[in-house]
């Protein structure tokens, strides 16, 4: 089931390569930006669970699909890249295992524990 969810993810980071693909930014701009979402984690220096809300925020899916349609919406180019940004580093990150914060320990995804056990 791991490997199942593993390539569905991988999809999805596809799909966030090809809508990149039909916008008009330079091709660098996209690996340069796909770890800003994780600047969420700061919110973690406030508590758990103020970094949890916030860093799941900036992680979740349905989040970046409403920034691109906002984006897409109103034809504003920089809004839709943030959107496909979101939604590409949200796909990565669940490719690699790291999911949506629970607010107790910033280990305790909704995908299980991450790091040594």
């Amino acid at each position: 089931m791991k490997n199942l969810l593993q390539l569905e993810e991988l999809g999805q980071f596809g799909l966030a390569v090809f809508l990149f693909t039909q916008l008009e930014f330079q091709w660098w701009l996209f690996p340069l930006c796909l770890l800003l979402p994780d600047v969420s984690m700061l919110g973690y220096l406030i508590n758990p669970k103020t970094g949890a809300r916030i860093y799941n925020l900036f992680h979740h899916k349905m989040f970046a699909i409403l920034v691109l349609i906002f984006g897409f919406w109103l034809k504003i180019s920089i809004v839709e890249f943030a959107g496909i940004i979101l939604f590409a580093h949200s796909a990565m990150d669940r490719i690699f295992g790291y999911g949506l914060k629970f607010e107790d320990d910033f280990k305790h995804t909704h995908l299980g524990s991450i790091g040594k056990k």
